[in-house]
This record gives structure tokens, sequence and C-alpha cells, in this order.
């Protein structure tokens, strides 16, 4: 599965531009520009895509999601690594069958690790393991 790994990386990497650069146009179209500027392994792209066009499509749920587990944290004082990681997270929890709910966790741990702040791993977990919690993925 390193190859989702690293299309995870790929689509923080497109979220990431798509933020700085103020959202401007349709995520579907930084990541399309993205792509024609790398060279990415079928299977690869193939997986970031499905994470860039859940995204696209359902980034008002997911914001919603995300608002609802992280209690007290507003979307935009979040680091902008630490949203796009749970952004990520949370379609694949909701929205990718093929993802067990561990990994997707997991891997944003990861992710946060690499490219967040100092308690980057340790928020992103905690919202997540709320998230999965509300989703009663995890048994109480």
């Amino acid at each position: 599965m390193r190859r989702r790994h690293k299309a995870r990386r790929w689509t923080l990497q497109i979220l990431y531009a798509w933020e700085v650069r103020g959202r401007e146009r349709p995520l579907a179209d930084e990541a399309a520009e993205f792509f024609a500027r790398r060279q990415v392994g079928s299977q690869t792209r193939e997986h970031a895509e499905r994470l860039v066009g859940v995204l696209a499509e359902r980034m008002p749920e997911i914001d919603d999601a995300l608002a609802g587990a992280a209690e007290n944290w507003d979307l935009e004082r979040m680091s902008i690594i630490d949203r796009n990681v749970l952004r990520i997270a949370i379609a694949e929890l909701r929205y990718v069958e093929d993802v067990p709910w561990k990994v997707a966790i997991d891997e944003a741990v990861t992710l946060a690790s690499r490219y967040g702040g100092s308690d980057s791993p340790r928020f992103v977990n905690g919202v997540l393991d709320a998230l999965a919690h509300k989703l009663n993925l995890i048994a109480t």
C-alpha cells in the first residue's frame, strides 16, 4: 500500500497549494496542473485523483464533520497542514470504502508527524478519534 501513502502525500501537496493560492480555482484544476508538472505512477496518481475528486465533491460535508469533531476549534485557526491532513482522513473514513478506518487514522498521524508541527500528530489523532467514535467505528 506504499502507493496510497504517496497518493496521500501528493493530495496534501495539492490541497496546500490550493489553499495558499486562495482557493481561487476549482480543486480539480489545481490537481490537473499539479499532475501535468510531475511524473507520478499510475496507481499512485489514480488514488490521489480519487481523493481529490471526493474532496472536491464533498468538501462542505467533510468540513462539517471536521468542525463537529474538532470541538472548540475553528477550521481557519487550524494550521493548513493539520486541516488538510484531517480532510484527507475524513474523506477516506467517510467516502472511500476500501480504506480501513485504522489505516486512515494511522496515515493521517504519519502525515501530521512528517509535515505538521510538534503538536500536530496528537491533535490529528485526537480529532480523528473523536470522529471515529461519532461514526461508531470504535466500540465504546
